[in-house]
Parts: structure tokens; C-alpha cells; sequence
């Protein structure tokens, strides 16, 4: 293996623009900002989200950010600032790498992600139990 993860979120971090949730709370509602939840849906549903946030699944990045994508999600094209986030922190490090990579600026992600949010005490929205 040429690059492990470890390696991976390395390199990543030292690129990208890391924020604490704490920093990232006072952009929850600035109408230029946008938060992208990575998070795989079963983890929403369980853990709950932050209010507002739109919703990306990690697998579907490069394909919603692409505008020649047929993919494509208008909200990529917008100019807005955006703040992604996962569950502890790795995949919105690299899935923040890959964005900027790809052009979409700026673009930060949350230190510690939805994890670190809640241990903060941060609004968190429950989604109503299915059944």
C-alpha cells in the first residue's frame, strides 16, 4: 500500500480549512453558508442531524459537485460557503480535499464532526421515528 488512511487525512488536513464546532455554530445561520452532511442516512436517522443541513452521502460528492455531472446538485453551483461535515471527522476531511480539488471554494470541514458537535451541546434535530 502506497498511502494509508492515516497518511490520507494527513495530508488532507494540512490543506483544507478545519473549523471546531464551536467556530462552525456561528455560521449555522448565515444565509452564504451551507453545511453538507456526509453521514450515511441510517446514521441521520439514529444520531440525529444539524438543523438545516443538507444532506450528501460521501459516495455521491464528485458526482453532485460536477456541474457536467448528470448528477449534478444546483446547490454546488451556488457560490455559498460550505462546511462539511461526518460522523467523527475523516470522511468530511477527505471529501473537504476532494472539493477543493475539484474547485469548490471555499469549503471547510468540522474538527471531530457531528460527534463533536453534540459533545458540545450544539442543536442537534431529531428525525421522527419511522413506523
Amino acid at each position: 500500500m502506497k498511502k494509508g488512511y492515516k497518511q490520507l487525512l494527513d495530508e488532507a488536513n494540512a490543506e483544507i480549512e478545519v473549523v471546531s464546532p464551536e467556530q462552525a455554530a456561528h455560521l449555522l445561520d448565515d444565509p452564504d453558508t451551507v453545511f453538507v452532511d456526509l453521514r450515511d442516512p441510517r446514521e441521520l436517522q439514529r444520531e440525529g442531524e444539524i438543523p438545516g443541513a443538507e444532506h450528501c452521502p460521501r459516495g455521491m460528492l464528485e458526482f453532485w459537485i460536477d456541474p457536467e455531472s448528470p448528477y449534478h446538485k444546483a446547490i454546488f453551483s451556488s457560490g455559498k460557503t460550505f462546511v462539511f461535515f461526518c460522523a467523527g471527522g475523516w470522511r468530511s476531511a477527505l471529501a473537504t480535499k476532494t472539493a477543493q480539488d475539484m474547485g469548490l471554494e471555499p469549503v471547510k470541514h468540522i474538527l471531530g464532526g457531528f460527534t463533536a458537535w453534540k459533545q458540545a451541546g450544539l442543536p442537534v434535530i431529531m428525525p421522527e421515528k419511522k413506523g
